[in-house]
């Protein structure tokens, strides 16, 4: 039986994006695993990880004979990983399994597993957006990825865009590089009316609203957001940014102040998974300014709930979002004001959006995303080509 080993380490409220690829991924492949296959999650202790309504992510996997949880303490800024993880699969080796495969969705991983590799590499912010990051950062970034990439057997990226980008950076034989789309999960849908009002009221949220979920990360663009909310008359619905905030970049807070919008735009902070496909389906626009996305997962789940999106003609969310959405530039504020308006002031256009969501939004899933990647797992296999 081959056992393949995937390493859900980010897991954890510091990744949300790559928690949420991770999460979903194991789920979902934890049905379609081959009667011998077996997954073995190496998950991060229970008080570190993402929960789901207040328990630990791990305990809300399905009951599978073949899938395996195993606690690795180490992170992934430890240089300890490098040798606490080789043990671990030698002891699963030692147990009687098989360990046949790694697969990490973090680049920084063990270098020598003693398996065939998969890495999922999600951006390349640090090299298309110099400025977001410090020089540090930027050849940090550069000198472990490109190690991850070394060691890896198979890369997986989420849109063909990042892909492109990815070989214009990386010396990486083409056939070594394969794009796996990620996808909303199956809670994000379009949700009842009685469910929509009790989010209203948890967040205290008027009928009509903006909406932006996300972090405040200078990539997101969200001074630029607000300072084109700032230009729209004071009837628009109130501006209303959910999502984990880091403190180190407290600008759209400022910028909210420097405009006197504070009765206007409101920061709710973290929204809980219970209540995002709430605000999702309730939100009159959804809008995401971003930079750049290696994907862009909230603009999908969004999408996945029937929202209208307006969201940038970036790199990765021109894949996602196709036709379905209003795009905008989101290095020019007047072309963000624009999109604003017009989506604002069209109902008929939001009710496009809203069919072009829900249809572009049923073209991906994690059923497909898992089959994808476990056609990848087998096809290394078969293989066996030492990196």
């Amino acid at each position: 039986m081959s056992t393949y080993f995937v390493d859900a380490r980010t897991a954890t409220p510091h990744f949300p994006g790559i928690g949420r690829y991770v999460t979903n991924l194991v789920t979902a492949l934890a049905g379609q695993i081959a009667p011998d296959e077996a997954l073995q999650i190496l998950v991060p202790p229970p008080a570190a990880q993402l929960r789901s309504q207040d328990r630990p992510w791990s305990e809300t996997l399905p009951q599978q004979a073949r899938l395996h949880l195993l606690t690795a303490a180490a992170s992934n800024f430890s240089l300890s990983q490098q040798w606490s993880i080789p043990r671990l699969i030698r002891q699963a080796r030692t147990a009687g399994q098989t360990p046949a495969l790694y697969h990490s969705p973090y680049y920084l991983i063990p270098y020598r597993t003693g398996l065939p590799t998969v890495v999922t590499l999600h951006d390349l912010i640090a090299l298309i957006l110099p400025d977001a990051v410090s020089l540090r950062a930027r050849w940090l970034f550069r000198l472990t990825a490109y190690a991850a990439l070394r060691a890896s057997t198979q890369i997986i990226i989420g849109t063909e865009s990042a892909r492109q980008e990815l070989l214009a950076h990386f010396p990486i034989a083409p056939e070594r590089l394969t794009t796996v789309p990620h996808a909303a999960a199956p809670r994000f849908q379009p949700q009842p009316e009685a469910v929509i009002q009790a989010a209203r009221a948890h967040y205290q949220l008027p009928g009509d609203f903006i909406f932006y979920c996300g972090i405040n990360k200078p990539h997101k663009n969200l001074v630029r957001l607000i300072d084109a909310y700032a230009a729209l008359d004071a009837t628009a619905p109130p501006l209303i940014i959910g999502g984990v905030w880091d403190e180190r970049y407290p600008e759209p807070k400022q910028q909210v102040a420097r405009h006197g919008l504070e009765d206007r735009v409101r920061f709710l902070g973290p929204v809980s998974d219970q209540h995002l496909p709430a605000l999702y389906s309730a939100a009159t626009l959804f809008i995401f300014p971003s930079l750049y996305e290696g994907f862009g997962l909230p603009v999908i789940e969004a999408m996945a709930c029937g929202a209208p999106v307006a969201c940038s003609d970036a790199t990765g969310l021109r894949d996602v979002a196709g036709d379905a959405a209003l795009l905008f530039d989101p290095q020019d504020t007047g072309s963000i004001v624009t999109a604003l308006r017009t989506a604002l002031e069209n109902p008929g256009l939001r009710a496009e959006l809203h069919t072009r969501s829900l249809a572009q939004a049923g073209r991906f899933s994690w059923s497909s995303t898992a089959q994808q990647t476990l056609a990848i797992y087998r096809q290394v296999l078969q293989r066996k080509t030492p990196h």
